[in-house]
């Protein structure tokens, strides 16, 4: 129930003589919902002292009948759980949601939505502060990697087995990606790999932000001046972008989220076009 009003707190501190919108401000609950309670506990003749030795389901319960069945209907997800499973290489909120349901049907329970399973995921990591806020403008930055885990490439007519990279790329503002397979990870490779992507969008950002990979940065310290090497700093010159690679083991200056990709009508993170990529290729 993660949307669930949290009422014996609101009539405690409206009790205690605050007013409406002090509860709203300083508890960070909307004032509709203190209003609400508010509302209904003078419609139902509820004061603090009824209600102070109940449990918060109880007084949910007493407050919103109808909500309150709709919702213990349904099993909630573990997002603790969650959480974990999603810092493994190739685990999705999709594949998460779907080992949810899977189990539920088994044991005879009601799951969530999808939809809903990603909202309450998020409302949770926002009030455990498990990640950190991110504001983005559009067009001010891009960002760029490898993907991490290689994949594989089979030659149809001999069988032998070729290692694939991937360059990928996204503007945080939109999610919108580009993503490019490469046999190496050199140089070369990486400069014509940003000229694939500033074409693709159609257009240069602010900052590029890359990873402290060896293929454009030689030195990071941390204080004094950024080291590109010379043809990755020319790269930028040329495009007018500033090169500026994340912090040395802070990676939360490199945000980790689902990338989204849009394939014709079908939309799918990261992963699973990675999986999508490597069926492909392998047929």
């Amino acid at each position: 129930m993660a949307n669930k009003i949290n009422v014996k707190l609101i009539m405690e501190l409206k009790a205690a003589g605050l007013s409406q919108n002090t509860i709203a401000k300083t508890r960070h609950i909307s004032k509709a919902s203190v209003s609400d309670v508010v509302h209904i506990a003078y419609e139902k003749r509820i004061s603090y002292e009824d209600i102070r030795d109940k449990s918060d389901d109880e007084i949910y319960r007493l407050f919103y009948p109808d909500k309150f069945a709709v919702e213990t209907m349904f099993r909630q997800p573990d997002y603790p759980y969650v959480h974990n499973e999603l810092k493994k290489v190739g685990v999705t909120l999709k594949l998460l949601w779907q080992e949810y349901k899977d189990t539920c049907n088994k044991e005879g329970g009601i799951s969530v939505g999808y939809t809903k399973f990603c909202e309450d995921y998020s409302k949770y990591t926002a009030a455990c502060s498990l990640s950190n806020h991110l504001e983005h403008k559009p067009g001010q930055t891009c960002e760029v990697d490898w993907s991490g885990p290689g994949m594989q490439i089979v030659n149809r007519d001999t069988g032998e087995i070729s290692k694939v990279h991937l360059f990928v790329a996204c503007l945080p503002y939109s999610q919108y990606a580009y993503v490019e397979p490469t046999l190496d990870e050199k140089q070369d490779t990486w400069l014509r790999c940003h000229i694939h992507m500033y074409e693709f969008f159609g257009g240069v950002p602010v900052r590029t932000t890359s990873d402290n990979l060896k293929t454009g940065v030689i030195k990071h310290p941390k204080e004094g001046d950024i080291i590109l090497n010379d043809a990755y700093e020319a790269l930028g010159s040329h495009y007018v972008t500033a090169i500026m690679p994340t912090g040395v083991r802070k990676p939360k200056h490199y945000p980790q989220n689902h990338i989204i990709f849009k394939i014709g009508r079908t939309t799918l993170d990261y992963w699973q076009s990675r999986q999508i990529f490597r069926d492909n290729k392998s047929a």
